[in-house]
């Protein structure tokens, strides 16, 4: 039930398919778009993990929206004095697919494991790198396939970040029907 809530209720939105970037303008909209989006995301999942008592968990989000917010600070500082359109947050959103109640978001954030804040970051992380990839391969723009490089080049490290911490949780209890589990206990998912 509760992998269902958050399956349907949070998890890292699809992406729909956009337009090609055709200058480096609009890349760099989008770059300090999902930057900004993360070091919310990530600010908001360090304060969760770190309420539930999981300081290293919630210390890896401190150090990625720390990460985000630098990342948000270089690109402004290099479109500096370039008309950068505006792009809505929502196409970059991490979480829900549309206007969720506080209720069911707050029913699942009060569920959410670390590894489950982790595979939500993971996904996003590997969603903006892929953006960024595309970018690189569709524009005829040669400026923008190299800042479409760069960015989705730097987006590795945090992908690597989490997973590494993903390694390093224990692993989830799966049960199965020769090893049915105690239902009182809540398992990690």
């Amino acid at each position: 039930m509760l992998a269902e809530a958050f399956q349907h209720g949070i998890e890292a939105k699809p992406r729909q398919r956009r337009r090609q970037i055709a200058s480096f303008d609009i890349l760099y909209a989008h770059a300090i778009a999902i930057a900004r989006e993360a070091e919310a995301r990530c600010n908001e999942l360090a304060t969760l993990m770190a309420d539930y008592g999981n300081d290293t968990t919630a210390g890896l989000f401190l150090r990625l929206a720390d990460s985000k917010a630098q990342s948000a600070r270089n690109l402004a500082m290099q479109s500096k004095g370039i008309a950068i359109p505006i792009i809505d947050s929502a196409e970059h959103a991490w979480l829900d697919h549309g206007a969720s109640t506080p209720e069911a978001r707050a029913f699942i954030f009060r569920m959410m494991t670390p590894r489950m804040a982790l595979g939500i970051a993971l996904r996003a992380e590997e969603q903006a790198k892929a953006f960024f990839e595309a970018a690189q391969v569709e524009s005829s723009n040669a400026i923008v396939r190299e800042l479409a490089a760069e960015f989705a080049h730097e987006g590795q490290s945090p992908i690597d970040w989490v997973n590494d911490a993903l390694a390093d949780l224990p692993k989830p209890f799966l049960p199965d029907e020769e090893l049915l589990g105690d239902p009182t206990i809540e398992q990690q998912v």
